[in-house]
């Protein structure tokens, strides 16, 4: 079975250009539903049956497992079989019709524009750190990707001139998105006074670097915010994908269209978009009853 799952996260990497994290990702689920099986004395892929899966999903339901993380296994699962009789290595799919648990949809957490000013303003631009991390935070905000799309690029991957930006989205999907003044002026600032410091090798075509000179890492840019929100004393629980958030809800508050908020975020659905304009929604129902007499 191990060499199933290497054989189905090789194609997903290969074939379906799918990120790092999302690999990681499927390859966990998987491991641990496969040590399952075997603890319960199945060996051979082909022995699975629907029940085994079903009482898979249970014991994790009884481990205090969230829904989302129950419905996300079961997706990998399916996708596991999927791949497998695709490729005849099995006879059936045991995951047919079988159903995914409801999840209750979140609103993310977004910061106040005050909030987002305060945070933006907290690195120590005397420092070539602080200016790396005003151009990150800046960048972000500016541009709405996500944090692994951020550490992913390259120096060839920003246009100062033109005022834009080149990133690779899930799938290896392409997008170009444009920037404002501000992070472009910071950006300007940190490539011309910041990172050839950082660099210890001129090759390097990393953006971002740590201060070993090397690419930042997703959990080198976590600690990092979580610094500045701790400095900025912001309340609200900070996440890598905030200023995402953020960024998506400010544009929409401020009249942008959903279809354009959907294309600078890199949804492949709006209805994942769509998410945004609940949260915009709320704020008015608070706006409302907190100004209106009769309210």
């Amino acid at each position: 079975m191990d060499r199933l799952i290497e054989r189905f996260i090789h194609y997903l990497a290969v074939e379906r250009g799918l990120s790092q994290n999302t690999l990681e990702s499927y390859q966990r689920d998987l491991i641990a539903y496969t040590e399952f099986l075997r603890k319960n004395g199945i060996s051979d892929i082909n022995q699975t049956r629907r029940a085994n899966i079903i009482a898979y999903l249970a014991e994790m339901q009884k481990m205090g497992r969230a829904t989302s993380t129950i419905s996300r296994t079961l997706a990998s699962t399916r996708a596991f079989y999927g791949f497998l009789l695709r490729d005849g290595l099995i006879d059936g799919d045991p995951t047919s019709n079988l159903e995914s648990p409801k999840i209750e949809k979140r609103l993310p957490q977004v910061l106040s524009v005050k909030d987002v000013e305060v945070l933006l303003e907290s690195p120590d631009l005397r420092t070539h750190t602080g200016l790396r991390d005003k151009a990150m935070l800046e960048l972000l905000y500016a541009s709405g990707i996500r944090v692994s799309e951020l550490v992913s690029l390259n120096l060839e991957d920003v246009n100062l001139n033109m005022g834009f930006l080149k990133c690779y989205g899930k799938g290896a999907k392409e997008r170009i998105i444009p920037l404002g003044g501000v992070a472009l002026k910071m950006l300007g600032e940190y490539l011309n006074r910041a990172r050839h410091k950082l660099v210890r090798d001129e090759t390097e075509l990393s953006l971002f670097v740590n201060h070993h000179g090397q690419r930042l890492t997703r959990q080198g840019f976590w600690k990092i915010i979580k610094k500045y929100a701790k400095t900025a004393n912001i309340q609200i629980k900070i996440t890598p994908h905030t200023l995402r958030h953020s960024f998506a809800t400010h544009l929409l508050e401020n009249g942008a269209d959903l279809r354009s908020v959907q294309e600078m975020l890199g949804h492949a659905d709006i209805s994942t978009t769509q998410i945004y304009t609940h949260i915009t929604k709320s704020r008015l129902k608070e706006v409302y009853a907190k100004t209106h007499p009769r309210a």
